[in-house]
């Protein structure tokens, strides 16, 4: 049933593509303005998710796995900390609020803070559509040839194959990352992303078919989780993870550093020239990329010392080493691993291969369609975005787009990440409010720009 208002009446001020942490961190901002001011002032927003229900990075949830951004970093508190979307509004409505407390920790289990996004989300059902995947944005075009709106497409969750076209004045786009395969990967049963580790594991644990090696390709967090997640989920397997490094390399999360995810550190990485941004990028990589929680590496180690004093290694690092092919038989996999020093290969019996090899910005144009052959771009190719999120367009639109994600060129480290999306979440509400008070009262006769 379609919750949200359709049809050549309606005008949003914002329709968001995707209700992931991002945009549900805006819808946020843009309830709590509009219950602080006359209706004449409220911006009409709403939202559309592909996925039937809320969901972030499901496949990750690790029983006990933790966040690695502090419970503070959530959708609201940096932006607004007496809001009622809060983390810890939510544990006390759970009524666990003194429980966490007594743990002394920032840090709250990953599966924790998943369902307290789902607690957020629910309450504002009248925003958002579930099941309803975007798949067009078309500019809309005023007689005066201003390109003033966008049509949204999406499919219609009550009549499978149909679909419902939203005018909307701008478009927050917030789809988040999809998973970075190596080039030539050929996924099935027994090859797959980490992105779908606890479904597949599932899978596996419940069907009795026996797993004697499991190999995972990737040197970062979700890859040693990962190793970690199949050697004790299955203790007669072994696990053998495969990097290029020597050995896994500790995230920097030490204070100095850490200010790199500071609100104010995105003003400052925006004005900076490229070459100051590329060395920022590059000195404070590894609070991020392609690196592990000391206390991981730790455990990770300590686990493979007690096997080996043990004599039983079940657990095994093939470093400095990298996957060449995959070849997949009917019962096996035959994957062959080239020590780099050497160059000498090895072919490994596999049963799973576990790709944690990270994740990428989807790309614009599949996104946007025809709307993404506004946007301006640099000498890179990459897309020209203001500080305010918004995308600089062609001169004839005052029609908006706001992109929160793949704008790390422009906003530094933390255009993925959590740790300013409820300041990022009131930055782009005041940029929407600002541009509307600019806006013509009355729409004008309007067509689609392109056919």
């Amino acid at each position: 049933m379609d919750t949200l208002h359709s049809g050549p009446d309606t005008i949003y001020d914002v329709l968001g593509v995707g209700f992931g942490p991002s945009n549900l961190a805006l819808a946020i901002a843009v309830e709590e303005h509009n219950a602080a001011v006359p209706a004449a002032e409220r911006l009409h927003a709403g939202f559309l998710e592909r996925q039937p229900r809320f969901g972030w990075h499901r496949g990750m949830l690790i029983d006990d796995a933790t966040m690695q951004v502090s419970f503070l970093k959530d959708l609201v508190t940096m932006r607004n900390p007496a809001s009622e979307f809060s983390f810890l509004c939510y544990l006390r409505d759970k009524d666990r609020l003194v429980d966490f407390l007594n743990q002394k920790t920032l840090f709250p289990l990953r599966v924790e803070f998943h369902e307290y996004f789902e607690w957020a989300a629910a309450r504002l059902p009248h925003l958002v559509e579930y099941s309803s995947e975007v798949l067009a944005v078309e500019p809309v075009m005023a007689e005066d040839g201003e390109i003033r709106w966008f049509d949204v497409i999406s499919a219609d969750p009550g009549n499978p194959g149909g679909t419902i076209v939203r005018r909307a004045r701008n478009v927050s786009v917030a789809t988040g990352l999809e998973p970075h395969l190596p080039p030539g990967t050929i996924l099935s049963d027994r090859v797959w992303h980490n992105s779908e580790l606890v479904p597949r594991v599932a899978e596996l644990a419940g069907s009795g078919r026996p797993i004697r090696r499991a190999l995972v390709l990737g040197a970062g967090q979700s890859a040693a989780e990962a190793a970690a997640y199949l050697h004790r989920t299955f203790p007669h397997t072994e696990v053998c993870a495969v990097f290029a490094k020597y050995g896994y390399t500790p995230a920097d999360d030490s204070p100095f550093a850490n200010r790199i995810f500071d609100p104010e550190a995105v003003d400052i990485y925006y004005n900076s020239p490229a070459g100051v941004k590329q060395s920022l990028f590059d000195y404070h990589r590894g609070t991020n990329y392609s690196v592990v929680d000391m206390e991981l590496i730790q455990e990770l180690y300590q686990t493979a010392y007690r096997e080996k004093v043990a004599g039983r290694e079940r657990l095994r690092f093939l470093n400095i080493s990298r996957i060449r092919e995959v070849f997949e038989r009917d019962d096996r996999l035959d994957v062959s691993v080239e020590y780099l020093p050497t160059g000498e290969r090895e072919i490994l019996t596999a049963d799973v291969l576990v790709h944690a090899t990270g994740y990428r910005p989807r790309d614009i144009g599949t996104v946007l369609g025809e709307a993404a052959k506004l946007c301006l771009r640099d000498e890179e190719d990459a897309v020209r975005v203001g500080r305010d999120h918004r995308v600089q367009l062609a001169p004839m639109v005052s029609a908006g787009i706001y992109l929160q994600g793949g704008t790390e060129h422009t906003h530094g480290l933390t255009s993925t990440l959590l740790s300013t999306t409820a300041v990022r979440a009131g930055e782009i509400r005041d940029s929407l409010l600002a541009h509307r008070a600019h806006a013509p009262a009355v729409p004008l006769a309007a067509g689609r720009a392109w056919a």
